[in-house]
């Protein structure tokens, strides 16, 4: 299980390398370099590409090689298109004077993220038993973070001292260590392949079918994700009003609060293993509501550096605990035999309900401001989890096969299979 789990950490990490790098340290590179807001609201776009992988999981879970194994034939393809994505933003040592090239690279490298993401996560949803699904998501969200750290963070640091080439080549050089330990890993064979791609693509509503998948999917998750995001989005302009300059904000959001959010998310994977499902929500919500309290000081406009910093990091915190509980739950909806599928239709609707919520709470904010909407955010989190404990005490857990038959477990790794 060490094994399986330090594979899916690595995968993860370099997954999230140069998103971190795109959205964050690009970013800040580009505007440094004299670029519009508006140019860099479009490069902000491809992120959009995340939320509709769900379009092509299904040809994953159907298509793959039985000899070098059907995800990590995949992997093999897409971490090598991540390295060489990267290596061909090399030539531009003037971003800002390349921007549709760059753009366009960036898209690209968008789009390979995200399939992997499906690969991995299908690979995740067979090889982890039950009770190490908690872990194993709690790893997926810190790693995102630790990407948007490393990425985000050392990268524009080495471009700072050294320039261009060496931050790039970083980054690329990071991202090969996942290529690497595709190489080594070894994937149980599959003996539930769906045979035909309209089956593959049936997953996509048959997932809803299952008992208590609906209340958990459409009324859980979109009250918590709805609630923490119309919180979140309100950070950004806040800190502007009350006078922050666009590096500090940069800093502090981007790098400052992801180191306390990747220790959440590791704490929050084994706590779930411990305490359960229900009990760690419990925790993130609860969570949440204080952070988001402590944030009223600077929604209404007061903002010292100290207690902003250590309220931003609290809410980071909370998000992360409670994110790592939908994750799971999610992965407990995924059937082995369309894992890929499965896993990201389900992910994909809290990512399409994080985008709404920043438009519903910036809309809202500007017609009855900044506090109130943090209230009102504060009480459907709430809700949420009100109703994600219903849902786990009728639905406690949904026990099923994780990583196939016991046999195929042992060629992986070469010890006994865990029921």
């Amino acid at each position: 299980m060490k094994g399986r789990l330090g594979t899916l950490t690595a995968l993860y990490v370099t997954q999230y390398l140069g998103v971190g790098f795109i959205t964050v340290g690009l970013t800040a590179i580009l505007r440094d370099g004299g670029t519009s807001l508006d140019t860099l609201a479009l490069l902000q776009i491809v992120g959009l590409i995340w939320p509709v992988k769900f379009l092509w999981a299904p040809i994953l879970d159907r298509y793959g090689s039985r000899h070098r194994g059907h995800y990590r034939s995949w992997l093999l393809v897409l971490q090598t298109a991540l390295v060489l994505a990267l290596l061909a933003l090399l030539p531009f040592a003037s971003p800002a004077d390349a921007l549709g090239p760059i753009i366009a690279i960036c898209a690209a490298y968008v789009f390979f993220s995200a399939t992997q993401d499906i690969a991995v996560d299908a690979v995740a949803v067979r090889m982890l038993a039950e009770s190490a699904r908690g872990t194993g998501n709690g790893i997926q969200v810190a790693a995102s973070y630790l990407g948007n750290l490393l990425g985000g963070g050392a990268c524009v640091l080495v471009y700072d001292q050294f320039g261009w080439v060496p931050a790039i080549g970083l980054l690329a050089a990071m991202t090969a260590v996942g290529l690497l330990v595709v190489w080594r890993f070894r994937e149980p064979p599959r003996t539930d392949r769906v045979e035909r791609v309209g089956a593959a693509y049936r997953a996509l509503l048959s997932v809803f079918g299952q008992p208590g998948c609906r209340w958990w999917t459409f009324g859980v998750v979109p009250l918590v994700y709805v609630g923490a995001g119309m919180a979140y989005a309100l950070v950004t302009p806040a800190l502007v009003d009350a006078g922050w300059s666009l590096g500090r904000i940069g800093v502090v959001t981007g790098v400052v609060t992801s180191a306390p959010a990747i220790v959440a998310g590791l704490v929050a994977g084994l706590g779930i293993g411990r305490f359960g499902r229900a009990g760690v929500l419990v925790v993130g919500g609860g969570a949440l509501t204080v952070s988001t309290l402590l944030l009223l000081p600077l929604m209404n406009g007061q903002a010292p550096l100290g207690g902003t910093v250590a309220a931003l990091c609290c809410f980071m915190v909370a998000y992360t605990i409670a994110n790592v509980v939908l994750y799971t739950v999610n992965m407990d909806y995924s059937r082995p035999d369309t894992g890929g599928t499965d896993f990201t239709v389900l992910s994909s609707f809290g990512l399409v309900c994080s985008f709404v919520a920043a438009s519903i709470g910036l809309a809202a904010a500007d017609r009855v401001g900044y506090p109130a909407v943090a209230v009102a955010a504060i009480v459907l989190v709430a809700a949420g989890v009100a109703l994600g404990l219903a849902h786990q005490r009728r639905f406690p857990r949904r026990p099923g096969p994780t990583a196939g038959p016991p046999s195929e477990q042992s060629a992986a790794d070469g010890v006994p299979a865990v029921a």
